[in-house]
């Protein structure tokens, strides 16, 4: 059985010459490329790590170029400004003269209230009513509202997808939780897109119908624990023009809204003569 030390020790970023960060890298799912959620968290911890006063506030990622699994990432984190309520730092991922991603990481210190209000949490049941899931590693557990499967290109629904999510272990600290939350933001948003479409689902990404993250931004609201539940509530607004747009608030299960993220994403066919040959699957 897979352990959450396995993902922690993939966060940890040894440093090197000229302040250059070097990760490894996880292997998810059944894809020969680095999963975009790690570029995400690696990003964050990256950003994190120029002022360790202050919590992540937002994480703004480019995918430029998909990531190997065998090679590891070097990330090159340049301070942009630092003063007493923000820091912020630009984040750029590579693996040799590759460039991966490039991210904007915008910290922020801990202030009082002067207002205060937030969505309300929809009615989703609790996690023991969701149905459970097989879509990541032991240590993530993943429940679906409604049992909704994202995954089947038969099963047809509103643009819409809960779900509830946690990581097996000791409880974490903020900005360990906010990296998880990053891994954990990335695998959804395509296959809402989908769900309205009869024959498109999540089953068929790099087989028949050619997708990848584009762009991803996260926000981060209220400390949280990544080994309590959350209640991801996701929705897509727009599809069309080979693109799709998604957003989702984050929630605790006893109601706080702590984070909220958006994606756009490339959903089309492939190429004349790109596809895969029948039974494999595209790399990227």
């Amino acid at each position: 059985m897979a352990e959450l030390s396995e993902l922690l020790d993939v966060l940890h970023l040894e440093p090197g010459d000229g302040g250059v960060l070097t990760g490894q890298n996880l292997k998810v799912g059944g894809g020969s490329v680095v999963f975009g959620g790690q570029l995400l968290a690696q990003s964050l911890i990256a950003g994190a790590s120029i002022d360790d006063t202050k919590h992540v506030k937002s994480l703004h990622t480019i995918f430029a170029r998909g990531a190997a699994l065998d090679v590891p990432l070097t990330y090159d984190v340049e301070t942009l400004q630092q003063g007493r309520a923000f820091a912020s730092a630009s984040v750029t991922a590579r693996q040799g003269d590759r460039l991966c991603t490039r991210s904007s990481v915008l910290l922020s210190a801990e202030e009082p209230d002067l207002i205060r209000h937030q969505a309300d949490a929809p009615s989703a049941g609790t996690p023991a009513e969701a149905t459970p899931g097989g879509h990541g590693p032991d240590y993530w557990e993943i429940r679906s509202v409604g049992g909704v499967d994202i995954a089947d290109p038969d099963e047809v629904g509103p643009p819409e997808l809960g779900v509830w999510t946690r990581f097996r272990g000791d409880p974490l600290d903020v900005t360990t939780s906010q990296a998880l939350l990053a891994f954990a933001s990335d695998g959804f948003l395509i296959g809402t897109a989908m769900r309205p479409h009869p024959g498109a689902g999540q089953k068929l990404a790099h087989i028949t119908i050619s997708t990848s993250v584009i762009a991803h931004t996260m926000s981060f609201h209220e400390p949280f624990d990544a080994t309590e539940w959350m209640l991801l509530q996701h929705e897509s607004p727009y599809a069309g023009r080979g693109r799709s747009h998604g957003r989702a608030q984050v929630f605790t299960e006893d109601g706080r809204l702590v984070a909220s993220f958006t994606q756009e994403n490339m959903i089309r066919d492939y190429p004349a003569g790109q596809a895969p040959a029948p039974g494999r699957r595209a790399a990227h």
